[in-house]
């Protein structure tokens, strides 16, 4: 992949995951123009990068000469199947550990039984930082709510399961993002599905997805609390949600597996980060499905979208909704560099921040319709901190303080209470 490719892939997945928000436009704008200026010469540029450019030439050096990059990687051969197939398909000693996000029925099955408070944590990629610190702020007052059901999309997803452990976990979840590199995620690589390789971020689930972390989830699926992480099926283009309480309630090899694929599919941006192929089988015959990231249907997830719309026979068993949205919700003008790859960027992040909005406002009719309170927090328009690079820890390391900060106050979450009331959550 050539140097735009691969900066084409960084900017594409920070815009759609949020790891590279308006915010931060201006950081990496300045960074892309020296990336794509060095073969040409673009005329002057700062101190900084000219230094930051010769030191890439200088590591470029030294490379042997007869190094060659590695061959292209194919494209998947896929086993055909039908929709049928699809409809009834299962894991393969793990059948009920899955079902369609607007299968209502189904939902209901999955969900406690006894009512209590949810927590929905959005897309949002390295700006999962802001949660994060929201979440140990309240744990530090002790102010946080024991959550009935935790579900995430995206960054959300790979947060969860720390989420859902509490206090218990709160430093593996502030570490998880503040010694995060685009490093521990991605690598350029030659591929017909992707733009970048995700193996290092399959690496390190290996190591941070452990039975023991496992043990911990299934003794609180238990209990009867619930775990729920949304991919994109790309084949039937419905959402999936996972439950991962079961899934880690099965154990064992199978269960390790696959918990650790549902959260490596669940933050694979389509086109950018290679799908996930899933084992399944249905009417006698083994295939594979393609997942990626949930963030394809929205932001977040609450519960089937004919839910959204219209109340069910029987109320959800929540009794508030608790949402941490990994962005800002208002538009920020920045003017938009000529080349493609800033076009498409800031494409994607405006389509996400816009769908955050119209799911929210989804969410508050169906709460306030049904008595339900509802709380979302979200990074705060003033937010300033530029990233420079994909997953910056100095702007990683401001999102968490300012969610911390929140957290222990009071004042991360805007509060809506039954009657449509805005108020401050304290």
């Amino acid at each position: 992949m050539q140097k735009s490719g691969l900066l084409l892939a960084m900017i594409v997945a920070a815009a759609a995951l949020g790891a590279a928000s308006p915010q931060a436009q201006e950081g990496r704008t300045a960074a892309a123009k020296a990336a794509l200026c060095a073969p040409a010469g673009c005329g002057e540029v700062s101190s900084g990068r000219h230094k930051a450019r010769k030191a890439r030439k200088s590591r470029s050096a030294k490379r042997p000469a007869a190094t060659q990059p590695p061959p292209k990687q194919e494209a998947v051969e896929r086993t055909p199947y039908t929709e049928q197939d699809a409809a009834a398909a299962i894991v393969p000693g793990l059948p009920d550990v899955r079902f369609f996000a607007d299968s209502v029925g189904a939902f209901a099955e999955a969900l406690p039984r006894e009512r209590g408070p949810w927590l929905l944590l959005s897309s949002g990629g390295s700006s999962g930082a802001y949660g994060a610190g929201v979440l140990v702020g309240m744990s530090e007052a002790g102010k946080r709510p024991d959550f009935s059901v935790v579900t995430g999309v995206s960054i959300g997803a790979v947060m969860s399961p720390y989420v859902f452990l509490g206090t218990k976990y709160d430093d593996v979840l502030r570490d998880s993002f503040l010694t995060l590199t685009s490093a521990d995620v991605f690598e350029d690589a030659s591929r017909a599905d992707s733009l970048v390789d995700t193996w290092p971020l399959k690496d390190l689930l290996v190591k941070r997805v452990t039975p023991e972390l496992l043990a911990d989830i299934a003794a609180e699926h238990r209990k009867g609390r619930r775990l729920f992480v949304v991919t994109a099926d790309l084949d039937s283009e419905r959402a999936v949600v996972w439950s991962m309480g079961a899934i880690a309630d099965h154990g064992g090899e199978a269960g390790l597996k696959l918990f650790r694929q549902v959260l490596l599919a669940a933050s694979a941006i389509p086109g950018v980060f290679p799908p996930v192929y899933i084992d399944v089988e249905a009417n006698g015959k083994k295939f594979q499905e393609m997942h990626a990231d949930g963030g394809v249907f929205g932001p977040f997830f609450a519960g089937p979208p004919s839910w959204l719309i219209e109340a069910a026979s029987d109320p959800l068993p929540v009794s508030d909704f608790y949402v941490i949205l990994h962005t800002k919700l208002v538009p920020e003008f920045d003017v938009t560099a000529g080349e493609k790859i800033f076009i498409l960027g800031k494409t994607i992040s405006a389509a996400v921040k816009s769908g955050a909005q119209a799911e929210l406002a989804l969410l508050s009719a169906a709460a306030k319709r049904d008595g339900i309170g509802l709380n979302v927090a979200y990074v705060d328009s003033a937010f300033r901190q530029p990233a420079q690079t994909t997953f910056d820890q100095k702007q990683m390391t401001a999102l968490f303080e300012l969610g911390r900060e929140q957290g222990k106050n009071g004042t991360a979450f805007r509060s809506q209470n039954p009657r449509g009331e805005a108020q401050t959550k304290q």
